[in-house]
């Protein structure tokens, strides 16, 4: 399957009077890699949710390949659509292949076994995280970092077209920081991200959304809109912006607040 369109066309949600999101609009083509960014409680998460189908948007659409993503059988959904979120909610009784093995389900029937090529995939899902050597161990004992890597290798199994992932790079080091977002980078599929670290975004997405409180306030490549202007206006901070010598990439360098008095 090749990777997919993904449109979020005038999305409102809300909640009671609040509006999470207030008519959001932004476009992953096929292969991209588009990065949510914003300040805590932006909407960011709200967002995501209302593509992989847990909050329905109270107006606007989301289009998979042009097709209205809430209108599609739930099991055509999970053969195309694949999320990594913040919280995976309570431990699993599991081990660590029994968890990611549950990423093949959307491509079997209730009664059907693992084949070789079940097996196949969870073995490569597995080392593209540096989680071979947890594969027998129980997951609800592994640490944060090694939860997630976990939990990113059952959607790599999933093989989706497109995968949604909220903040994949919590709790993990460095090195495996820079691994996932680089394994993102290679999957013929479509990702929609959302990163707190601008400058892994800069280097790892295509384009950028910036989101406000629950609005798009700027989008395009990372080199038009990490803008010290921007960063100011959307994080109350001061910032220089550089082009690294070597990556090409915006960096951003936060700079301390001034004493006042």
């Amino acid at each position: 399957m090749g990777a997919t369109a993904l449109d979020v066309e005038h999305v409102t949600l809300r909640a009671g009077a609040r509006h999470l999101v207030r008519d959001v609009s932004l476009a992953a083509r096929p292969g991209e890699v588009v990065g949510l960014v914003g300040p805590n409680g932006s909407g960011k998460s709200s967002l995501l949710r209302s593509v992989y189908r847990v909050l329905r948007p109270d107006d606007g659409r989301v289009h998979v390949d042009g097709a209205d993503a809430w209108s599609l059988p739930v099991r055509q959904v999970a053969r195309t659509l694949a999320a990594v979120v913040q919280d995976a909610g309570p431990g699993f009784d599991l081990s660590v292949r029994e968890v990611v093995a549950m990423g093949r389900a959307p491509h079997k029937r209730l009664l059907d076994g693992d084949t070789g090529e079940d097996a196949r995939l969870i073995a490569s899902a597995l080392a593209s995280v540096d989680a071979t050597d947890l594969a027998d161990r129980a997951f609800d004992r592994l640490s944060g970092g090694e939860r997630q890597r976990v939990l990113i290798a059952r959607a790599l199994t999933q093989a989706p077209s497109l995968l949604v992932l909220d903040e994949p790079t919590n709790h993990l080091d460095v090195r495996h920081q820079l691994e996932v977002l680089g394994l993102l980078r290679r999957l013929p599929a479509t990702v929609l991200v959302a990163l707190h670290d601008l400058n892994l975004a800069a280097y790892y997405c295509d384009r950028l959304y910036v989101l406000c409180d629950g609005e798009v306030t700027a989008s395009g490549t990372p080199l038009e809109v990490l803008t010290p202007a921007l960063l100011r206006e959307v994080y109350g901070v001061a910032s220089e912006v550089a082009v690294h010598p070597r990556t090409g990439a915006p960096q951003v360098t936060f700079l301390p607040a001034e004493p006042t008095g």
